[in-house]
């Protein structure tokens, strides 16, 4: 078992940015406001050759009675408990607070090994930074700057130092390690307050991101490992997004991004949808990001045992005439919160994984342009008719397929959506948009 550091703290003690550090990673989202980080993160971090594991957690409310804070500090008391030690981080520019104190209390009585880090001391002196803090009555505190990496090094050190390998690791380290077998990464997107944190909870079968009645809960994008039937998957739980006009805060505007770089980095987008809001605007800007990005899809529109049975089918017809440019997705009904519809949306999760994997041979991709080309011709243009002569496969997540021929400058766009179709049917490719790319061949009777 790998070491286990969690780093616990009130909020804006600079935790996401020690994490960041450890894990060499810009995992986590980090800005100067206070309350970003909700949920727990974790990642991986070596020094030298000791592997270990990092916990993130949001800012702690020890006293915390409802409403988000509440479960905030319930993933860190998890947080804390999954680990072997845990990094207290305090603020040596705002000095010892009653927070520190209350939050010094409850990991006394947690029985892990504590080490007191006393962060943003960079430019002071280490005794005057750390002087109050000896109150805490926690150990030696270390005067450390997160941001800037002073003594951060040390501090890790002595932390490992404090945890020796157990039998088994050592054997682990003296193993050429395997390659890791890929993972399918699968986004869940969506307007605030859809049930993506519900979902994820659901498939995972416990608690690990908080869902809660409120807009705007998640604000990170979450990386989530698990299996499901002997397969591996990393979810991505994400910041929903808002109509543009209300994206005012500088948080929810790093939420976006966030969740606009989980979608590039996801195999397959799951977008889902609340059955029993209208198909907005939004919703088609989120299909549109997924769509431009080339992405894998599966729609999922949550929450239908909320819906009344005689306003299901104007619901499907909204679905169809609202986002019809979605016509390649499977689309399927379901409840998160029941936990209803979670076998049929992983196959189909599957299934777009595979269709935007696939393998299409050159031969076959020829014949089946000739089939396309003798059903229907592209459209003569000035300079006559464009002559489509062969195809073969350019890429994958999403499949590109590249037409070589003459004139194929003039190929109007409905033709190529023709085509697109029409290979999306021939290969029975499900969850997966498709590229066309046209490549005009040079005339050797130019000039």
């Amino acid at each position: 078992m790998l070491p286990t550091i969690a780093l616990v703290g009130r909020p804006n003690v600079g935790k996401s940015t020690l994490f960041n550090r450890l894990t060499r990673s810009r995992d986590a989202l980090v800005a100067d406001f206070p309350g970003l980080t909700r949920d727990r993160h974790y990642g991986h971090g070596r020094l030298g050759d000791r592997p270990f594991m990092v916990i993130d957690t949001g800012g702690f409310e020890p006293v915390a009675k409802d409403g988000i804070f509440k479960e905030m500090a319930r993933q860190t008391e998890q947080a804390i408990a999954e680990s072997d030690i845990v990094i207290f981080l305090t603020d040596a520019r705002d000095g010892l607070t009653p927070q520190d104190k209350r939050i010094a209390e409850l990991l006394r009585r947690s029985r892990r090994q504590i080490i007191l880090a006393v962060n943003k001391s960079e430019g002071m002196d280490a005794a005057r930074a750390t002087l109050e803090f000896h109150e805490l009555a926690l150990g030696e505190p270390v005067a450390i700057s997160s941001a800037h990496g002073d003594r951060v090094r040390e501090m890790i050190e002595f932390a490992l130092a404090r945890m020796p390998l157990d039998a088994d690791t050592i054997a682990e380290l003296d193993v050429d390690e395997e390659p890791t077998p890929e993972r399918v990464k699968v986004a869940i997107v969506g307007r605030p307050n859809v049930g993506k944190s519900t979902l994820i909870n659901a498939l995972l079968g416990e608690e690990r991101v908080i869902a809660f009645d409120q807009p705007g809960t998640t604000r990170d994008s979450i990386y989530l490992d698990f299996d499901y039937h002997d397969k591996s998957y990393t979810l991505i739980d994400t910041a929903g997004i808002r109509r543009r006009g209300k994206t005012t805060e500088a948080i929810e505007k790093f939420s976006i991004v966030k969740t606009l770089q989980a979608i590039d980095d996801a195999h397959v987008v799951i977008l889902l949808l609340d059955a029993r809001q209208d198909i907005a605007e939004q919703d088609a800007h989120i299909a549109s990001y997924i769509l431009e990005a080339g992405r894998a899809l599966v729609v999922g529109i949550n929450k239908w045992e909320k819906l009344p049975p005689d306003t299901r089918e104007a619901v499907k017809r909204d679905f169809d005439r609202k986002l019809m440019f979605l016509n390649f997705a499977q689309v399927l009904h379901l409840s998160a919160l029941e936990q209803k519809g979670l076998p049929q949306l992983m196959s189909f999760v599957n299934d777009a994984f595979a269709a935007a994997h696939c393998k299409m041979p050159t031969p076959r991709l020829t014949r089946l342009l000739q089939q396309a080309v003798e059903k229907q011709q592209p459209p003569r243009a000035a300079g006559g008719r464009p002559k489509l002569r062969y195809a073969h496969q350019g890429g994958s997540n999403p499949p590109v397929i590249v037409i070589h021929g003459n004139a194929l400058n003039d190929v109007p766009d409905s033709y190529v959506r023709y085509l697109e179709h029409f290979f999306l049917d021939a290969f029975k490719l499900k969850g997966t948009p498709l590229r066309i790319r046209m490549k005009t061949g040079k005339n050797p009777y130019a000039p």
